[in-house]
């Protein structure tokens, strides 16, 4: 049996395709079982995200065929479209392909730092569903492990790579204390709704988001304990503002350089921290000319992304290496157990020998026979047990002509030479 990985991922297919392979986590239960009934697998696993698709078994044929068929036919699909897509792991890919992924180090923002909970979560399934067993449990830990070695080794995941998380950071950056400031979204997409997210996260919690239609940002602020207003109330709530990040799919400037002026001076000139991530600009740009303000648009953003995209690139390389080792050590790992049966037989063997002739030994020793002859017995009969079998082996191999059979028993025993 061997680890066999059938996948989809943003690589090899387009959002499209991904969306219908997609498993709902009201689906997976049922999906883990009825694959895992109908092929010839062992077990299984399914990761499924926004990104990728993968179905890691452990197979007792390398046959990807019938796993792919399944796929087609569990979620509707003509299989021509779907075969195109398909990419298939297996043996130390597979591993590899594993702990690459659960590091952040396939995935379409390198370093994402989720993945990795979706893996996890993957495998809780699989195990919830009794289609995990004693091969793939060992590969989640390790794949667990490694993932968690890259984070705490390298920064692969320290810089911002998306306009919303970097226009937090920036914020953390010239704010010390994110809880103490007032924030204003204008907007309410799905940009919007990103940088809401991180600034929650990153502790704002006097949030108002603004919009067009007030009932969009009602939706949005319901999700985060904020305040929605629309578009006339942005004067009023700007004076409170420390920091004002837009997104909107307007054609001309909501924010102009004397309504910001003006709030300014109603702030006795506390800065405020202003980003545009809006194409055409929400903000005039003669704002970035006023001393109090510090303006970012989302050409300045990229210019920072790209810079932090660069240093993840270079963290990447150092997370290879690692990855690279541990497969290694899973590799060689796995194959000690491979030979762990044979050696408990052969102990299990030579120690029935032992108990054989001691047990024959004692019966003598009752007897009244001389002791020192029966430890010369014991240990003559105990030998001629042990090399028995060997001997006849070493006698056929040299008949055989089987010289690495020879050179093999020579290594084992450390016989060396007379």
């Amino acid at each position: 049996m061997e680890l066999l990985i059938v996948g989809i991922n943003h690589q090899t297919a387009p959002v499209s395709l991904r969306e219908k392979v997609a498993f709902t986590p009201d689906q997976l239960g049922h999906a883990l079982q009825d694959l895992l009934s109908r092929r010839d697998l062992a077990e299984l696993a399914i990761l499924s995200t926004c990104n990728r698709t993968e179905l890691i078994c452990i197979a007792v044929q390398q046959n990807t065929t019938p796993i792919v068929e399944w796929l087609a036919q569990y979620h509707h699909l003509p299989l021509p479209e779907l075969q195109q897509s398909i990419y298939v792991k297996t043996g130390t890919e597979g591993i590899t392909h594993m702990m690459r992924v659960a590091s952040g180090l396939d995935s379409m923002v390198l370093g994402e730092p989720q993945i990795l909970g979706q893996v996890k979560d993957s495998f809780t399934h699989a195990q919830l569903h009794k289609t995990i067993g004693p091969e793939l449990y060992k590969l989640s830990q390790a794949t667990y492990q490694v993932a968690k070695r890259v984070r705490t080794e390298t920064a692969i995941g320290e810089n911002s790579v998306s306009v919303a998380s970097t226009a937090v950071t920036l914020a953390s950056q010239l704010f010390a204390d994110l809880s103490t400031c007032n924030a204003l979204l204008i907007g309410a997409g799905e940009t919007i709704k990103l940088v809401a997210r991180h600034l929650i996260n990153a502790g704002i919690n006097d949030l108002v988001i603004a919009n067009r239609t007030v009932e969009n940002a009602q939706i949005l602020a319901e999700e985060h304990d904020a305040q929605a207003i629309d578009l006339s109330g942005v004067p009023l709530h700007l004076v409170n503002a420390d920091i004002v990040i837009t997104s909107t799919a307007s054609q001309l400037p909501i924010l102009g350089k004397g309504s910001v002026e003006s709030a300014l001076k109603k702030r006795r000139h506390k800065p405020i921290f202003m980003v545009d991530l809006a194409v055409p600009r929400d903000i005039e740009p003669e704002v970035s000319d006023l001393r109090d303000v510090y303006l970012y648009t989302v050409d300045d953003l990229q210019q920072i992304i790209d810079q932090n995209l660069t240093h993840r690139a270079d963290e990447a390389a150092r997370a290879e290496n690692i990855i690279t080792e541990a497969v290694q050590e899973f590799v060689d790992d796995y194959k000690s157990l491979q030979a762990l049966d044979t050696l408990v037989r052969f102990r299990k063997k030579n120690n029935e020998f032992k108990e054989a002739e001691l047990d024959k030994a004692l019966r003598r020793l009752q007897r009244g026979e001389d002791p020192a002859e029966l430890l010369r017995s014991l240990a003559n009969q105990l030998t001629n047990k042990l090399i028995h079998a060997p001997s006849i082996q070493l006698k056929q191999a040299g008949k055989d002509d089987r010289h690495d059979l020879l050179l093999a028993i020579e290594d084992m025993f450390q016989l060396g030479e007379d």
